[in-house]
């Protein structure tokens, strides 16, 4: 099936310059007690903060591996997004490819990190299927290239007609390091080969680990 964005106009902040198109993102092909960081993080000695305001303030490190223990999600494959001459966003290939837009900030520095996969390609379930089940309170991890492990909390998880795509709340500045999950949902529409439906996962950092 082929991928689609729709379009939009470009901002002008360098940031958020492909926000806009990522705002009616088209993924097709698709379309107990909480465990601590210590628990997910890789072995070796790790140093881990609970101070929110050095968390928040991580510097940048892109993203290796993302693992949803409640949803069965563990994967280290990661490709960068960005947007194609059109101004639409690029779309991971495969499966099991989770993309990381390039330019929001990295999972674990302050504002929204966007993390973007199928939910469904070429007849297989896509690592973001179980998505729209996912519960607020769940643990999402990410590991970084740096060598830290970033452990966020899922607050809340929507979904939204694609031309009702909530943009500020998606991409719009927070205080502290903010994750986003994308992926499609709702009924599929043949004709023009795509979801009806954006589902979006919201989570915050509540821990990290540092080598």
């Amino acid at each position: 099936m082929r991928d689609a964005t729709l379009r939009h106009p470009r901002l002008s902040v360098r940031r958020l310059a492909g926000l806009a198109a990522l705002a009616f993102l088209l993924i097709t092909g698709c379309g107990g007690p909480q465990d601590t960081i210590a628990g997910y993080a890789e072995a070796g000695e790790q140093q881990v903060s609970a101070n929110a305001d050095v968390q928040a303030a991580l510097s940048a490190s892109p993203p290796v591996r993302l693992r949803i223990p409640d949803i069965g999600v563990d994967t280290g494959t990661f490709v960068g997004l960005g947007l194609e001459p059109d101004n639409t966003m690029e779309v991971p290939e495969g499966a099991e490819t989770v993309g990381w837009y390039e330019e929001s900030p990295t999972p674990g520095e302050r504002g929204p990190s966007v993390l973007a996969a199928h939910v469904d390609w070429q007849n297989q379930k896509g690592v973001f299927f179980d998505l729209r089940n996912l519960e607020a309170g769940a643990d999402v991890v990410v590991d970084r290239a740096d060598g830290s492990t970033v452990l966020f909390r899922v607050t809340e998880v929507e979904q939204y007609p694609k031309d009702a795509f909530p943009t500020e709340k998606v991409y719009g500045n927070t205080d502290g390091a903010e994750l986003r999950m994308i992926t499609c949902g709702g009924s599929f529409n043949r004709t023009v080969q795509s979801y009806h439906d954006n589902v979006i996962a919201y989570a915050t950092m509540v821990d990290a680990a540092v080598d």
